[in-house]
């Protein structure tokens, strides 16, 4: 939380439970990885998304980096995902020695146009990455069909997308491997942390073992062999039992969180819609095939220009909003790397997107503070921007 500011971009939301659940932990002597709490926030989200198998992790970084040595990605395997994205999802397959194949986005959306994708599978194609987008699904319909004809896997980046559908499926729930983020702005949160979801049977015992420094020790502790030691690669990728204590808290809570971030981003829709109307600015728009989680309520401006005064001006009232990713094709990283084509909508929402405050204790003054500063700037001096 920055205290700078009267209304930061974020506030971490403490749901009642969190240091009763840790303080527990402690007096159990239950604070190594995989104790007692990580294994009931397993069950839960088994329970309640039907995921074959969770296994929580530092981060979602860790957990995209997991799936990256599931896949056995090495040099020269190309891996295709979205420009408009933050650098761990493709750091992960980079770090493996991939070469990254960036997507556009579509026109009116973030998320990744998926009509795009099959142009840019070769031979050398060994995985597809879908970015859910502000917990919006991609079209997984037609991802997972190219991935059957080419037999590619898919790991579903759903870092923002806990709790959102895709045509009655939970995003995580429909790729051979999905990662989610506990991190402190997402809907539910850890602080730090994240998760690996396995829907594939196939990689079940692989990940576990991963996962615990390349050792059978989680067999072991189940009694199913009677030692265990080092039998694959690996690394320690699991958290303490105090962060998922503190996860748990907050899962027990996530109906009332979601409930409440409905609200908010329902106050912000209403009160900007007429901005919409007259073309000033773009909201988010409903894809047919998803649900909304409520991750993140932004607006698109007409220009960089427009965004930065926007910006600079709720700046000056106490108010932090904040632009999102920069495309990852112009990165100074990748920028020698990328093959050249432009991904001009990449770059659109690079340029224009700009994130509002949006945390659980966002007070209706605030919100009316917000949304009516805005509204003015553009009756002012900035409608002229374009």
């Amino acid at each position: 939380m920055d205290r700078k500011y009267a209304i930061p971009f974020n506030k971490p939301y403490m749901s009642g439970k969190e240091l009763h659940y840790m303080s527990q932990a402690v007096l159990y002597g239950e604070i190594k990885g995989n104790s007692r709490f990580t294994q009931k926030v397993h069950h839960f989200f088994q329970e309640k998304y039907g995921f074959k198998k969770c296994l929580l992790t530092t981060s979602c970084t860790d957990a995209l980096e997991m799936a990256a040595l599931l896949l056995d990605i090495k040099e020269g395997d190309e891996v295709i995902m979205p420009s408009y994205t933050f650098v761990s999802t493709a750091n992960a397959f980079v770090l493996r020695g991939a070469k990254i194949v960036f997507a556009d986005s579509l026109s009116n959306h973030p998320n990744m146009d998926v009509s795009k994708i099959e142009d840019l599978i070769t031979a050398r194609t060994k995985a597809i990455v879908p970015v859910h987008y502000a917990g919006v699904a991609c079209d997984m319909d037609v991802i997972m069909q190219l991935a059957g004809k080419y037999g590619l896997f898919v790991v579903e980046d759903a870092a923002q997308a806990i709790d959102s559908y895709y045509k009655g499926r939970p995003l995580g729930s429909i790729g051979h491997l999905s990662a989610f983020s506990f991190h402190e702005t997402k809907n539910i949160i850890s602080g730090e942390g994240g998760m690996l979801v396995v829907n594939d049977d196939h990689f079940i015992e692989r990940a576990e073992i991963i996962w615990e420094k390349g050792t059978n020790r989680a067999s072991f502790f189940r009694g199913e062999v009677d030692k265990y030691g080092w039998v694959d690669i690996g690394s320690s990728y699991l958290p303490s039992d105090i962060i998922a204590a503190f996860l748990y808290a907050q899962v027990e809570n996530l109906d009332d969180i979601q409930k409440r971030r409905k609200e908010i981003w329902n106050f912000y829709l209403q009160a900007l819609t007429p901005l919409a109307n007259r073309g000033v600015i773009k909201l988010p728009e409903k894809l047919d095939h998803t649900t909304n989680n409520y991750h993140m309520f932004y607006v698109i401006c007409r220009s960089i220009e427009e965004r930065s005064a926007i910006i600079k001006l709720l700046k000056e009232n106490s108010i932090l909003a904040v632009f999102h990713y920069i495309s990852l094709h112009k990165s100074p990283y990748y920028q020698d790397k990328h093959d050249g084509r432009n991904l001009v909508n990449s770059d659109y929402f690079t340029d224009r997107l700009l994130r509002l405050p949006f945390y659980y204790e966002l007070t209706e003054e605030n919100l009316q503070k917000i949304t009516t500063l805005l509204i003015n700037c553009f009756q002012s001096k900035y409608e002229t921007i374009s």
